[in-house]
């Protein structure tokens, strides 16, 4: 079963199309927002894969694959994004990826990537360098964003939204003296001053 998470309809059924010429037997589930990838996840415990768009509802840069790697962390999820940079791969690499389809690819080659992630591998395109060096500030920001829990990645996510500890409290219900917490120790743990 293969989750794809793209808000382009169009997108979303070519890679559907591509998924079933290659995988005939395969189940594919759609969802156009992070809302509804979590809805899918919570209804069904048989997705074996999850091709995620970096742009859509819900998704700030990394925030769904930060988001998806924290709670469910056994479950592969390959970003399939219109940007070809090394930096984006080997960001979403380190974010914890098992691989990367720039959406400029065939049908053929996004049929062996999906292939090989499902056999284990980790997959990026032959051509793309990523040799290139991470600047320090960048890997200790990845660094410090691993230790978040779930549900602070959670409360990180809503707040980058804007909402306040009221709103977060009542989305996740729980209480607001426990959202405070879970932003005191996010501020303390990504080693910032505020929310801003």
């Amino acid at each position: 079963t293969i989750l794809i998470a793209d808000d382009h309809p169009l997108f979303r059924g070519a890679l559907r199309q591509a998924i079933g010429t290659l995988m005939p037997d395969a189940r594919v589930m759609e969802a156009s927002g992070m809302d509804e990838v979590g809805s899918l996840l919570a209804a069904s415990r048989e997705v074996d894969l999850i091709l995620l768009d970096l742009t859509m509802p819900g998704v700030q840069g990394f925030s769904g694959l930060i988001y998806l790697r924290a709670q469910h962390p056994e479950l592969p999820v390959v970003i399939v994004s219109a940007s070809e940079e090394p930096t984006v791969i080997r960001r979403a690499l380190e974010f914890g990826a098992s691989g990367f389809i720039p959406k400029s690819l065939d049908v053929d080659q996004i049929g062996a990537a999906i292939q090989a992630v499902l056999a284990g591998d980790t997959w990026i395109p032959p051509d793309i360098d990523l040799s290139g060096s991470e600047d320090a500030e960048s890997a200790d920001l990845i660094r410090r964003l691993a230790t978040l829990t779930p549900q602070q990645v959670r409360v990180l996510m809503m707040l980058s939204e804007g909402l306040l500890n009221k709103q977060i409290a009542y989305e996740l219900g729980v209480s607001e003296a426990t959202v405070k917490a879970h932003v005191s120790a996010i501020l303390d743990k990504l080693g910032v001053d505020s929310r801003t």
